[in-house]
């Protein structure tokens, strides 16, 4: 048959189905955002190629690209060769997925080498074709642009709809608050009286009024909370200068921060009011009463409850409002970072007063100590599924000392363990906690805990070193915390042997990307089969985050912000770290959401998913998030010879 004769074969295929394969497409993003005109029109102009297991597709070497595919019925493999700092990419596509987009866009040739996988079929669409189509769709034309970014827009997109088609548009988290400032803060200056400042709160009836200086930059803060203070000072002089009474250094934000990063200070500092500044210039002031039409107050009364808890049992009934609370955010289509965010800063929260509540039962042990949370605790990552990792650190001059306060310190360490259980975060397994003698130390016992660990990179080194480099200063005094942080990372640093054992460990785990067919149901129909998110998809990108910044020195515990600062500092390349950071959050979107899913309907909580419950935009960015991270496994074996 001739070239000519192919191509009317395989336009004929096409042809005799066209509504079949409209309908095929309408199944997969983006096709299911364009308009039936542009997806007919991309049907009309395809041809129906078949590709035979092994054969190859697109190569670099077959010059600027003339067509684009998109897979009909089986699978294709992609390969992009690295370099000396970059690793190989492979790429696995399943039906509705389209290529090359880069290459179509940029006029040129592929720099990924296609091949059908299995037997395959593709659409196919002259170059001509697709440069008219991403002129007449924009959903087309986004999607090609911005690729597995876009698909994670389009997701957000879809929680936000949902969210503001629920409860309004007007209630999101993430709106600027320069859009809550319904008016000009009340000001004065240090000098004025305290009366003359109470009596413009009076006048205008606000709970606070910002001091500034004459340039308007904001020296303070006083607010009713402050004027109680005031009053019950039987020496109160209301005509002295509101400077002398004022909360000196108010916390602030910008105005293009949002209802959440408001949300989050009120929670962490126990305050009612944050100021709003640009270019150093008071603009604004937010108060708690603001957030309350965004329903974000719940979040700041829930913290300030929790700090002032006067019993374990009101701290546990109190606690109970989290998973709503979760609920609530995820229906606001808040992202898993800032989830995350709030589930860790009510969990400090509540150790802290948990830490309180116990030592006013069992007394002040008269030695100051601070408390340290390790694991994802530490990292910032906690879901509603965990348990306790921590530890105790104290000053000590000698090892007669350390036993001596060690002594003391254990039996409250322990009930503060009970206690934290009593509030539902739960006792580790693993015993990695304050009230275990091994890790209520003294700062110098802490850095030699660090210093036997890279003596040699035994199984129970490599596995210590998972847990404990993952570290934060949660409560207290630093006792030394610092010092030992610094002591610990300089180590790690310079321990290349350490580091390549770390490396092989971290690679043991490796995401079902070679299988991913299968747990997608595109092979063996939709069975049974499950991903474990925490163990096969995100310990991956925890452990390789932990390892990259180890080795280069970088003291964040949070597995987000290791990325942003790897790729900052140009460890990694920057596009790169941000598309690791938008594929790990959008796993932890997965875990939050099957958590949530599993609460509702009473079911003991797990990390496992089956894909095949996922929609096709789902099951798409969970593939690509998936290989995102078997490309940064692949850096640490590039990195590290393995």
């Amino acid at each position: 048959m001739g070239k000519q004769d192919a191509q009317a074969s395989a336009k004929l295929a096409v042809a005799q189905n066209l509504q079949g394969i409209s309908t095929f497409l309408q199944a997969y993003p983006p096709f299911d955002q364009m308009e039936p005109a542009h997806v007919m029109f991309l049907v009309e102009h395809c041809m129906l190629r078949f590709y035979p297991s092994g054969s190859p597709i697109l190569c670099p070497a077959d010059g600027r690209v003339s067509h684009w595919h998109l897979v009909r019925q089986g699978r294709v493999a992609g390969l992009r060769k690295g370099t000396e700092d970059e690793p190989d990419t492979h790429l696995e596509l399943l039906p509705g997925d389209g290529f090359p987009f880069a290459a179509m866009v940029g006029e040129r040739p592929t720099r990924t080498v296609y091949t059908a996988a299995q037997d395959t079929f593709c659409l196919v669409l002259p170059a001509d074709d697709f440069i008219r189509l991403l002129q007449m769709s924009d959903a087309f034309r986004d999607f090609a642009l911005r690729g597995v970014s876009g698909l994670l827009g389009e997701l957000g997109r879809q929680i936000r709809m949902t969210a503001a088609h629920t409860l309004g548009a007007d209630h999101s988290l993430d709106m600027a608050l320069r859009e809550l400032v319904a008016r000009e803060p009340i000001v004065c200056g240090p000098d004025a009286s305290l009366r003359a400042a109470v009596a413009l709160m009076n006048e205008h009836r606000t709970g606070s009024i910002a001091v500034v200086d004459a340039d308007r930059r904001p020296l303070g803060i006083f607010t009713l909370r402050d004027l109680r203070r005031v009053v019950v000072n039987p020496e109160a002089n209301l005509d002295a200068p509101i400077a002398q009474v004022m909360t000196p250094n108010p916390y602030h934000l910008k105005s293009a921060d949002t209802a959440f990063d408001a949300a989050m200070q009120m929670t962490r500092h126990h305050i009612a009011h944050v100021c709003i500044v640009d270019d150093g210039r008071l603009t604004g002031v937010i108060s708690d009463r603001d957030l309350f039409a965004l329903q974000r107050v719940d979040l700041v009364h829930l913290a300030r409850a929790i700090r002032q808890a006067d019993s374990l049992e009101y701290l546990q009934s109190l606690r109970e409002g989290i998973p709503k609370l979760v609920a609530s955010m995820l229906a606001h289509g808040a992202s898993a970072e800032q989830v995350l965010r709030l589930v860790t800063q009510l969990n400090d929260q509540t150790t802290a007063r948990v830490i309180e509540l116990v030592m006013h039962t069992h007394g002040d042990p008269g030695i100051p100590f601070g408390w340290i949370a390790f694991g994802s605790e530490a990292r910032g990552e906690q879901t509603l599924l965990t348990d306790q990792d921590n530890g105790l650190i104290f000053e000590a001059d000698d090892d007669a000392q350390a036993q001596e306060r060690q002594a003391l310190l254990l039996p409250l360490a322990k009930a503060i363990n009970h206690a934290l259980d009593q509030c539902g975060l739960r006792l580790c397994p693993g015993d990695i906690m304050a009230g275990n003698p091994r890790l209520c130390l003294a700062g110098f016992q802490w850095r030699a805990f660090f210093s036997r660990m890279f003596q040699s990179p035994t199984p129970h080194s490599l596995l210590n070193a998972a847990i404990f480099f993952d570290m934060r200063h949660a409560w207290g005094a630093d006792c030394g915390f610092t010092q030992m942080q610094a002591h610990a990372v300089e180590l790690a640093a310079n321990a290349s042997l350490f580091q390549h054992m770390m490396a092989k460990t971290a690679l043991e785990n490796q995401p079902p990307v070679g299988g991913i067919r299968n747990m997608l149901g595109q092979a063996l129909g939709f069975g049974q089969n499950t991903i474990d998110l925490k163990k096969q998809a995100l310990t991956l990108f925890v452990d390789a985050a932990r390892l990259l910044s180890l080795a280069h020195g970088l003291t964040v515990p949070s597995t987000v912000q290791r990325l942003l600062q790897l790729g900052e500092r140009g460890h990694l390349e920057p596009a790169r770290a941000q598309t690791y950071v938008e594929a790990f959050n959008y796993l932890q979107q997965l875990r939050l959401r099957h958590h949530q899913r599993q609460r509702q309907d009473s079911k003991p909580l797990d990390n496992l998913i089956r894909p095949s419950d996922l929609n096709a935009l789902e099951q798409r960015i969970l593939r690509s998030a998936l290989q995102q991270a078997r490309h940064l496994q692949d850096s640490l074996r590039l990195r590290y010879q393995l």
